[in-house]
């Protein structure tokens, strides 16, 4: 029993000697939506940015938590009630109206580096809505109490270094929950991001 434990032991410490802790910043381009109910969905433009760090375990395997904050939401075409909103009493009945609904992301992406300048990412994402309105016809209307405050998705995407420190990341987020009391939307996410290993 003892030898197994020494021999874990050594295998740990030569990992965590191996092993190789960078932290980054990213940024980018993002085209946001809804999911999951029949309505007629449109893409709504979008921005991130946020930090990242990256644990290498080896030189094929890491995992990278990330803290982002996310402009989300997506676009429509009102009906008379919308999510238990009453619409109409805005003004916005049969108009197109714009969700923003923006969040502090938390995904905690499992990277596997297929070469040394490509890695294919995937990993479950914690997203905490900070801001939640409605926009159209010149009205605005916060709905913050009728969004979800925490929103749990999963994300798949790739990451390719231009250089040693310069990356261009692209990933789809897809929403597992839904991100509002009524209805059946969840948050869908397409991203573009550049940015820098320290």
């Amino acid at each position: 029993m003892k030898k197994i434990i020494l021999v874990l032991s050594a295998v740990l410490m030569s990992m965590g000697a191996m092993a190789q802790v960078d932290f980054g910043v990213k940024a980018g381009f993002d085209l946001t939506n809804f999911w999951g109910e029949d309505l007629p969905h449109g893409m709504k433009p979008s921005y991130q940015a946020g930090l990242f760090m990256e644990y290498h375990f080896n030189n094929k395997v890491s995992i990278a938590p990330e803290v982002v904050f996310a402009s989300q939401g997506g676009k429509f075409k009102a009906a008379k009630d919308f999510l238990g909103i009453d619409v109409s009493a805005l003004g916005l009945k049969d108009v197109d109206i714009t969700f923003n609904t923006n969040y502090v992301n938390v995904p905690i992406m499992f990277k596997y580096y297929a070469t040394p300048n490509f890695s294919i990412d995937l990993g479950p994402q914690v997203g905490f809505n900070v801001y939640s309105k409605i926009s159209g016809d010149k009205q605005t209307k916060d709905v913050k109490d009728n969004t979800k405050t925490v929103d749990v998705g999963v994300g798949l995407g790739a990451t390719y270094f231009l250089t040693e420190n310069v990356f261009i990341q692209g990933r789809y987020t897809m929403g597992l929950t839904k991100a509002f009391d009524q209805g059946d939307m969840k948050n869908g996410n397409i991203q573009l991001a550049f940015g820098y290993k320290f």
